[in-house]
Order: C-alpha cells, then sequence, then structure tokens
C-alpha cells in the first residue's frame, strides 16, 4: 500500500545526500529513544552502510543545526529535530511502510463486522489500539448527504410524519404538529413539489430551494412547508449517528509516552479531549486536501499543541465524508502511523458503502 501524504510549501534548502542520511539517522534514532542524539550514536547507527567518523558527523550536524533541521536543549546535548526537520523528513526522507498482516486482520476484522451503529466508534478504538495514541472519528454531518426522497404521512388531524430517504441506506424521520393539515390531495401535492425541488441534492441546499415557493403557495400550504422547511432543515446539524460528532480513543496509551511524564503536558492532552471544538478545527484541516495530511507542531497554530503532531485522512459515507486521524508527540513514526490512518480510512470507507 503506498501513502499518499499531503506536503506542505515552505522554505527549505536542498540538502546534500550525506545530510540527507543524517537528518534521516537523528530522526530515527530520536523516535526510537526519545533523547537527544550524540555524533557517536549516529556514527555507530550508519556504521554498516556509510562509515562516517564522529567528527564528521559533528560538522554535519552543525550545518544542519544552522539551517534550523535539528537543535539541541543545552550545549553538551546532543541533537533533536525541530518542526522544520520533522517535516523535510515527512515530505522528502520518509518511505512508506507496510502494515503488518496482524494490523490489517486486526483492522478488517473489527470494522467488517460491526453495525452501523458502531462502526466509527470502533474505528476509534482500533485506531488507538494499534497507534497508542490519540485516535480521532469524526462523523460526517447529514447536510452533505443526498436527499433521496421525501415522504409525508399522516398521523392524525394535527399530527404530519415526515420521513427523509437520505443515500447510503440512511433514514430520518421528523413529526410536525399543526392545527392545519391541508387535504391528502393537497397533501401529495405539496409532496411531489418538495421532491422536485429537493430530491437529488444535499439537505444543507433545503433553506435555499423554498423562498419562491413559499411565496406562490395558499396560506395553509406556504405555513406546511414553513414547518417543513424548519423541523427538517434542523437535520443539517446533526452527526449521522451520535450526539457527540467526535469518537476520542487512546487516551491512556497516549499518556505512557515519556513526553508526557511533565504534568504539564499531561493536561494539555486532557484539555485536548474535553474540547471538541478544538479537534473539530483541526480535523476540518485534513478535508481540505485529498491524501493524509501531517501536521506538525506549530502548524497546527494551536500554542498548547506545539509538542504534537496530526495525521488524518477522509472517509466518505456517500457523498458526505468525515475524518479520522491520530494526535500524538512530534516524536511518532510518521510512515507507519500515515498507513495506518490510511488504511483505516479506506476500510471505513468501503465498509460504509457496503451496508
Amino acid at each position: 500500500m503506498t501513502a499518499t501524504v499531503v506536503q506542505l510549501s515552505g522554505d527549505r534548502q536542498d540538502l546534500t545526500e550525506r545530510e540527507r542520511m543524517i537528518l534521516r539517522a537523528i530522526i530515527h534514532l530520536f523516535i526510537l529513544h526519545a533523547t537527544p542524539v550524540g555524533s557517536r550514536i549516529v556514527s555507530k547507527y550508519l556504521e554498516r552502510e556509510f562509515a562516517l567518523s564522529p567528527a564528521t558527523i559533528r560538522n554535519v550536524m552543525s550545518d544542519l543545526e544552522e539551517m534550523g533541521y535539528i537543535t539541541h536543549p543545552h550545549t553538551s546535548a546532543g541533537r533533536m529535530p525541530t518542526d522544520k526537520g520533522y517535516r523535510f523528513y515527512v515530505d522528502s526522507l520518509m518511505g512508506s511502510e507496510l502494515l503488518s498482516t496482524l494490523e490489517t486482520e486486526t483492522v478488517l476484522g473489527n470494522l467488517r463486522g460491526s453495525p452501523r451503529e458502531t462502526v466509527l466508534r470502533d474505528a476509534s478504538r482500533v485506531l488507538g489500539s494499534l497507534s497508542h495514541y490519540l485516535a480521532l472519528v469524526q462523523l460526517p454531518q447529514l447536510g452533505d448527504v443526498i436527499v433521496q426522497k421525501v415522504e409525508m404521512l399522516r398521523l392524525s388531524s394535527e399530527r404530519l410524519l415526515v420521513v427523509v430517504a437520505l443515500e447510503s441506506d440512511i433514514v430520518r424521520t421528523v413529526t410536525i404538529e399543526t392545527h392545519h393539515l391541508p387535504e391528502h390531495a393537497s397533501l401529495d401535492e405539496i409532496t411531489r413539489a418538495i421532491n422536485e425541488r429537493l430530491a437529488g441534492r444535499p439537505l444543507s441546499m433545503l433553506n435555499a430551494l423554498f423562498p419562491d415557493m413559499l411565496d406562490d403557495t395558499h396560506s395553509s400550504d406556504g405555513a406546511l412547508i414553513r414547518l417543513f422547511v424548519d423541523h427538517v432543515g434542523r437535520l443539517n446539524d446533526s452527526s449521522l449517528q451520535a450526539p457527540s460528532s467526535i469518537h476520542v480513543a487512546g487516551t491512556q496509551n497516549l499518556l505512557t509516552h515519556p513526553e508526557f511524564d511533565d504534568p504539564e503536558r499531561m493536561r494539555s492532552v486532557i484539555e485536548l479531549v474535553e474540547n471538541e471544538d478544538v479537534i473539530i478545527h483541526l480535523l476540518g484541516t485534513a478535508q481540505e486536501n485529498d491524501g493524509v495530511a501531517v501536521r506538525i507542531g506549530n502548524e497546527l497554530q494551536n500554542e498548547q499543541l506545539q509538542d504534537y503532531s496530526l495525521i488524518a485522512t477522509t472517509y466518505r459515507v456517500g457523498s458526505a465524508s468525515g475524518s479520522v486521524g491520530l494526535i500524538g508527540p512530534k516524536r511518532m513514526n510518521y510512515s507507519r502511523m500515515v498507513s495506518l490512518v490510511q488504511f483505516v480510512g479506506t476500510v471505513l470507507s468501503s465498509t460504509l458503502r457496503s451496508r
């Protein structure tokens, strides 16, 4: 499986092959050990490919630091990647990593066997378990879904049941109460007129389709159409399956990483989980692009999240789309996480399409 990573443009100097090799080694070692990397460790790490002395590596490290790709926490410490270094790695140095058979079978086994009502929650749980990071699944909004047909059924002299059939076998019902229900023939005519305008269009267009129709109808019919637009229009603000529009999993796993020994960082994770609006905003950046989006540190444009990275992609339910992603420390295995997020998104789309 080949992962498609959305790259962010930026000012990057061209690096020599030696500089690329040493930067890649520093990032790999920092991902593995979460401690600044010294020249001797890099020399030993690369000795099977290239015999470079620690002194030579120190000179290259100095150049990389001057260009802003690596930094060091204090004078005698080793080096660690900067946001710019991670960005160059993701865009130019990172290879694709195939998931293991166990990982792919775990995703397929959990999602393809899940009922529609729980498959998105199950996706967040599986993604959190396999990644050991914070897994996020944003539910698609009904407003993006295409309306197939509207039916109106009289329940009593003052109550009307509206059945809205959407694509992907999604059905929503709304009850309207009014003292002025039209006769059967008129109700059928109103239903037909509504379908002529709304069928084949996304639910979000509802308010824009009926202004002239409200003016052209008799008062009783116009009152019913106003109630229809008002009541059915509220579905635009609801997600497909749950009161909350985000499923979050893996918080406990995230806190096991050494970056979160600091109580302040732990607090930022808890605040993130509790702030659905922030998560929705972050995942929204993934929907602006095709492929898998990677946002690193300051690219998230949130002071509390400068030590994190986000990997996200979209999945589809008919014409609607949702987001699936991971948030973790910048020191994450990007190649594996990109493959994992992309695979979960692909399986979600195919699973929901087949339901």
